[in-house]
């Protein structure tokens, strides 16, 4: 069976879905805060690295860990409801590309399965 990165289509579809992605967060006011001042296309680029890590495609990612990668949103006031918000902006963009349900439902696991590390937990 091929990986969830290869069944999203590979590096054409995490380009474009980190790309609709990232304007969804930055219009979405639940979130949009966390990253003033963020350099968005290096944003995007860590991001892309990790989501082809985390769906079985090449490890190229480099980034931090989850923890320390997200330490100092923690001191933003940095929360659940914030992660939930994350997590719908992914599957949503996902099901507006027209993936299939399952495979966001498994998109949607992957990012859920970093919700404690996200938040020191």
């Amino acid at each position: 069976m091929s990986s969830l990165y290869e069944q999203l289509g590979g590096d054409a579809a995490v380009d474009k879905a980190v790309d609709l992605f990232y304007r969804r967060v930055l219009k979405d006011d639940r979130i949009s805060s966390f990253f003033e001042g963020t350099d968005m296309e290096r944003q995007a680029a860590k991001q892309k690295g990790f989501l082809t890590m985390a769906f079985s495609g090449p490890n190229n990612y480099t980034g931090m860990d989850m923890r320390k990668g997200h330490a100092h949103l923690l001191e933003k006031g940095l929360n659940d409801s914030h992660v939930d918000a994350v997590i719908e902006n992914l599957t949503g963009t996902l099901r507006d590309m027209g993936v299939a349900e399952d495979l966001v439902e498994q998109v949607g696991a992957v990012a859920e399965s970093t919700r404690d590390d996200v938040l020191s937990r």
